[in-house]
C-alpha cells in the first residue's frame, strides 16, 4: 500500500505468510503469542505488518527447527524487549537441547540395533518354518526372547537349529 508520503507501509498478512512459507493462521498465532509485533489495522480491517516481520518469522521458524518452543522464543523476545540481553540464556538453552538431542539419538540408535536383531531373529524363524506354517514372530516379543546383537552367536545358533532338524 502506498501511503500519502509515497513510502511502502509493510505487507498484508497473506503477503507476509507467502514470503515466509507459512500460513496466515501461523502469522496470526505468532502475533497472538507476541513473538511478532502486532499488525496495524487499515480502515478496511486488513492487517498490515512491517516488512521486518518477515525476518522475525524466519528467525522463529529456524529456532523451532532446531528445537526451541514458541514459549521459549516468546520469553527470549520479551527479555530482549525489556532491555535484557538473553544471549547467555539462549546459549545455555541451546546446549541443553543439544544434550537432549544426543540422548534421543542414542536411544534411537539402540532401538535401531534392537530392531535389526529382531528382524534377523525373525528371518531365522521364518527360514526354519515351512511355507504357510506360523512362525509366531510377534509372540517372540511378548515372551521376551533375547535377540542377540552378536552376529557370530546368531549364526552359531542358526547352524545348531538346522543341525537338529
Amino acid at each position: 500500500m502506498v501511503m500519502d508520503d509515497g513510502l511502502l507501509d509493510g505487507v498484508l498478512i497473506g503477503e507476509l505468510a507467502s514470503l515466509c512459507g507459512v500460513s496466515t493462521d501461523t502469522i496470526r498465532h505468532y502475533e497472538s503469542l507476541g513473538v511478532i509485533a502486532p499488525a496495524t489495522r487499515e480502515q478496511n480491517g486488513y492487517r498490515r505488518f512491517p516488512r521486518s516481520a518477515a525476518d522475525r518469522v524466519r528467525v522463529i521458524r529456524r529456532a523451532i527447527a532446531i528445537g526451541f518452543s514458541l514459549e521459549e522464543i516468546a520469553r527470549i523476545f520479551r527479555q530482549r524487549e525489556s532491555g535484557s540481553a538473553p544471549c547467555r540464556g539462549v546459549r545455555a538453552l541451546a546446549a541443553e537441547k543439544l544434550g537432549d538431542l544426543q540422548r534421543r539419538i542414542e536411544e534411537l540408535t539402540s532401538l535401531r540395533d534392537e530392531l535389526a536383531a529382531v528382524i534377523e531373529s525373525w528371518d531365522e524363524r521364518l527360514s526354519a518354518a515351512r511355507e504357510g506354517e506360523p512362525a509366531f514372530l510377534l509372540e517372540s516379543l511378548a515372551k521376551g526372547e533375547k535377540h542377540e546383537k552378536d552376529s557370530d552367536h546368531r549364526h552359531a545358533v542358526s547352524h545348531l537349529r538346522r543341525a537338529r532338524r
